[in-house]
C-alpha cells in the first residue's frame, strides 16, 4: 500500500531474529573454539580481545541496513520492506583462523614469544587483514559490476564452493560426530528444517529447534554421566570474560606496525574479501527478486565500512551480507530483526556474556548450522553458474582438499615433532611437499583454475591464456604454490636452495601452457563455435 507508515517490525521477525543471531553466534564460536581447540590459543584473549571488535562489525553492519531498510521504504512507499541480513562472513572464518590466525600464533610462538605475547602478535596480523579486506571492499563498491564481468562466476563461485564444502561442511561434522547422539539430532532437525523445508510444530524456527532439542539431550547425557570426560571438562570460568576492556588498546594503533608481517597472508585474505563482494552483489539481486530493490554499491559499501569499523576495534572476521534475504522475507521479517540481531551480537561481544554462550553452549548443537550453511553455499554456487561450467566448480574443489589433507598432516607432525617428517622415505616426503604446494595459496588457486576451465568451455581460449598468465605470475612469487610452510610471498631466489627451483617450474609450466592456449584461440578464433548448455 503505497504512501502507509513502513511497518518495520512483525511477528516473522522473531524467527528471522534467531536463525540471523544464531548463525553469527555459531561463527563466533567456530572461531573462538577452533582457535583454542585447534592451535592452543588462549582462551581468555580470543573472548577479551578479540570478539568485541568482531561482534562490533556486526552491531555496525545490521544497524546499518536498518537503516536503509527504513529509506528504501520511503523511496517507494512500500510498508513490507525487508531488510538486508548482515553477520559474520563463515568462509572468512575458516580462513582466518586456519590460514591467518593460527599460523601467525604459532609462528610467534617458535620465534621465542610466550602465549600471550604470540596471541597479541596474531591478533594485530588478524586486525591488519581485516583492515585490508575493508579497504579492498570499499574500493570494490563503485567497481563491482566490472570484477563480475571480468571474471566468470565458475571461478568466483567455485573457490567459495570449495570452503564450504571441503571446509565449512566437513570439520564442523567432525566435532559433531565427537557426540553423535546430541550432533546427529541437531543435524537431523537442521537438515529436515532447513534444507527439506519442512516446518517444525507451532512454526518454531529450525535453528532454534535444533538448538533446544539437541542441548536437551546433551545436558541430560551430562547429568546422567553419558558423556566422555572432556566434555564436561570447564576450560574457563565464563566471569572472567564479563566487561572486557582490554580490547581497548586496539586504539593505541600498535597494531599498525604488524602490516608488513601480513602481507605473506593476503593470498588469502584478499579472495576471501572478493567472495564477500561477489556474494553482496548476488544478495543484492536475491532482495530485488523478493521486492525489495537496494542500490548494489551502496550495499557493497555498508559491508565494507562494517568490515574496517570491526578491524579499527580489534576485530578479526570480516562481515558480509547473507544470502537468505527472501527466506527472512518469506518468515514475515522486516527490519526489526536486523535490529535485534545487532543489539544482541554487539552487546555480547562488548558486554563480555558471549563467554556464557561459549561455555554452555555445545559446539555439537550448533556447529549443524555450519554444516546446513556449506551445503547452501555449495549448492547455490551449482545453481547460479551455467550447466556447461559444473565441471570447473568440481575443479575448484580439488586444492581446497589438499589444503584440508595439511590441516591433519601439520596438527599430526606438530605434535610428533616436524623433525619426525625427515624419517619418513623421500617418495613419501616428496609427495607431502606436492600437497603442501597445492594447498598454498588455495583459494586463488581454485579461482584461476575455475576461471580457465570455465574460459575453456565457452572456447574463450584468450582469456584462459590470461588466466594461466597471472597464474604463473603468482606462482612465481609465492601467492600461490608457495613450498615452505605457513605459505609466505617472497622472491624465489631467496628460498632455501632445497626448494629455490620449484616456482621457477610451476610458472614455466603455466606460462607454457598460455602459450600454447594462446596460440591455439588466435589460429582458430575466439567464439566461433556456438556453446550453450545444451
Amino acid at each position: 500500500m503505497a504512501n502507509s507508515r513502513y511497518r518495520w517490525a512483525a511477528p516473522g521477525d522473531v524467527n528471522a531474529f534467531f536463525g540471523l543471531m544464531l548463525d553469527n553466534v555459531a561463527d563466533l564460536l567456530l572461531a573462538v573454539g577452533l582457535l583454542v581447540g585447534v592451535f592452543g590459543f588462549p582462551t581468555n584473549f580470543a573472548l577479551r580481545y578479540m570478539v568485541p571488535g568482531t561482534a562490533v562489525g556486526v552491531l555496525v553492519g545490521d544497524l546499518l541496513f536498518f537503516w536503509m531498510a527504513f529509506r528504501l521504504a520511503r523511496r517507494t512507499g512500500r510498508n513490507t520492506i525487508t531488510a538486508m541480513p548482515l553477520g559474520l562472513d563463515t568462509p572468512s572464518t575458516f580462513g582466518m583462523v586456519f590460514f591467518v590466525l593460527g599460523p601467525a600464533f604459532l609462528a610467534a610462538k617458535n620465534a621465542g614469544m610466550d602465549e600471550t605475547a604470540a596471541a597479541r602478535a596474531a591478533w594485530h596480523i588478524g586486525i591488519c587483514a581485516i583492515f585490508i579486506s575493508g579497504v579492498f571492499k570499499l574500493a570494490c563498491a563503485t567497481g563491482s559490476s566490472w570484477i563480475r564481468r571480468v571474471v566468470p562466476r565458475a571461478g568466483l563461485l567455485g573457490s567459495l564452493a570449495a570452503i564450504a564444502l571441503v571446509l565449512i561442511s566437513f570439520l564442523p561434522l567432525i566435532e559433531v560426530l565427537h557426540y553423535p547422539v546430541v550432533g546427529l539430532v541437531a543435524l537431523a532437525i537442521i537438515l529436515t528444517t532447513l534444507i527439506a523445508r519442512v516446518s517444525l510444530p507451532w512454526h518454531v524456527p529450525g535453528a532454534l529447534g535444533a538448538l533446544l532439542v539437541s542441548g536437551t539431550i546433551y545436558f541430560l547425557m551430562w547429568g546422567f554421566d553419558l558423556l566422555p570426560a572432556s566434555a564436561a571438562t570447564v576450560p574457563f570460568n565464563a566471569r572472567e570474560a564479563l566487561w572486557p576492556y582490554e580490547w581497548l588498546e586496539v586504539f593505541r594503533f600498535e597494531w599498525f606496525a604488524a602490516m608488513g608481517d601480513t602481507l605473506q597472508y593476503l593470498p588469502m585474505v584478499i579472495p576471501f574479501a572478493l567472495g564477500t563482494v561477489v556474494g553482496g552483489i548476488d544478495c543484492t539481486e536475491s532482495a530485488a527478486a523478493a521486492g525489495d530493490e537496494y542500490h548494489t554499491g551502496r550495499v557493497i559499501a555498508v559491508e565494507g565500512f562494517a568490515t574496517l569499523v570491526a578491524s579499527v576495534c580489534g576485530g578479526v572476521i570480516q562481515t558480509t551480507p547473507y544470502i537468505g534475504h527472501a527466506a527472512y522475507k518469506a518468515m514475515g521479517g522486516r527490519a526489526a530483526y536486523t535490529l535485534a540481531t545487532a543489539l544482541f551480537v554487539g552487546s555480547a561481544g562488548i558486554f563480555g556474556y558471549f563467554g556464557y554462550f561459549y561455555l554452555f553452549i555445545p559446539k555439537a548443537t550448533i556447529f549443524p548450522i555450519l554444516i546446513f550453511i556449506g551445503l547452501e553455499i555449495t549448492a547455490q554456487s551449482f545453481q547460479a553458474t551455467p550447466k556447461r561450467h559444473y565441471a570447473a566448480i568440481a575443479l575448484a574443489c580439488v586444492p581446497a582438499m589438499a589444503a584440508l589433507v595439511m590441516i591433519f598432516v601439520d596438527k599430526i607432525f606438530g605434535e610428533l615433532g616436524f623433525g619426525q617428517m625427515a624419517k619418513l622415505s623421500e617418495s613419501l616426503q616428496a609427495e607431502l611437499l606436492t600437497v603442501r604446494i597445492l594447498s598454498a595459496g588455495f583459494i586463488v588457486t581454485s579461482l584461476l583454475w575455475a576461471s580457465t576451465l570455465a574460459s575453456l568451455i565457452d572456447h574463450r581460449l584468450k582469456l584462459a591464456a590470461v588466466f594461466l598468465t597471472v597464474a604463473a605470475a603468482c606462482s612465481l612469487f609465492g601467492v600461490m604454490h608457495s613450498p615452505l610452510p605457513g605459505s609466505p610471498i617472497g622472491l624465489p631466489w631467496d628460498l632455501p636452495a632445497d626448494v629455490r627451483e620449484l616456482p621457477y617450474r610451476f610458472a614455466g609450466g603455466y606460462l607454457v601452457s598460455a602459450m600454447i592456449i594462446g596460440a591455439w584461440g588466435w589460429l582458430r578464433g575466439d567464439g566461433e563455435d556456438d556453446v550453450s548448455d545444451e
